[in-house]
C-alpha cells in the first residue's frame, strides 16, 4: 500500500494535485494532515476533491468530517486520540518505536505506521531511529508485517525496499510534494 500525506500548510491547487495523485493509479490514500487548520478549512479541501475519491481519503483532524463525507478512515493522533462514537470506518496510527508498535497492533487499527524509518527528508536533524537490524528482526518477530507502513525519510524509489524489510507499504510525504 503506498500512502501520501499532505503538507501540513494548505496551497494553492492542493485539492486538483490530490487528485493528480490519487489518478496515477499508484497511490491508494491520502492521508490529511492539516494540524492548524480549521473545521471550515479542511471541510472546503474536502469538498473540493470529487466524491468518488473520498473513500481514498484518511484525516488527521476535524475527525467528524470524515463521518459527513463517507471518508475512508480516520488517523488518530494526539490531537484526536479517539474516533466519533459513531464511527465504524477505517483507523491508523502512529508508532514511534517497536515496542509501542508491539502493543498498538494489539488493537483493531486497519494500519499502523511505524517512524523514523531513514532520515526524514523534511525536517532537519530528524534521523532514522532504526537500523537494518532492529527492522529485520521486527519483522522475524511479526511485529512488521502486512499492518505496518514505514515512515520517515520515504521516497518512490525507496518502496521496493521497504517491501523487502516487511512492510506492507510506506507513507511518504516530501517526495509527494517536489
Amino acid at each position: 500500500m503506498t500512502i501520501v500525506i499532505t503538507q501540513p500548510h494548505f496551497f494553492d491547487g492542493e485539492a486538483e494535485r490530490i487528485v493528480q495523485l490519487l489518478c496515477r493509479g499508484d497511490i491508494d490514500l491520502i492521508h490529511l494532515r492539516k494540524p492548524e487548520s480549521t473545521r471550515e478549512e479542511m471541510e472546503a479541501l474536502i469538498r473540493a476533491i470529487p466524491k468518488q475519491l473520498h473513500q481514498q481519503l484518511v484525516l488527521h483532524d476535524h475527525p467528524a468530517l470524515a463521518l459527513s463525507y463517507h471518508l475512508r478512515g480516520i488517523h488518530l493522533n494526539s490531537r484526536h486520540p479517539y474516533p466519533p462514537k459513531e464511527w465504524n470506518g477505517q483507523l491508523s496510527i502512529s508508532c514511534h518505536s517497536i515496542e509501542e508498535l508491539a502493543e498498538r497492533k494489539k488493537e483493531p487499527f486497519t494500519y499502523l505506521s511505524l517512524s523514523p524509518i531513514f532520515d526524514s527528508i523534511s525536517k532537519q536533524g530528524y534521523h532514522a531511529a532504526f537500523t537494518a537490524e532492529d527492522l529485520k528482526k521486527a519483522h522475524q518477530e511479526g511485529i512488521i508485517d502486512h499492518r505496518v507502513m514505514a515512515l520517515g525519510g520515504i521516497t518512490f524509489n525507496k518502496l521496493n525496499l521497504i517491501k523487502q524489510i516487511g512492510f506492507g507499504g510506506a507513507m511518504i510525504l516530501s517526495d509527494a510534494w517536489k
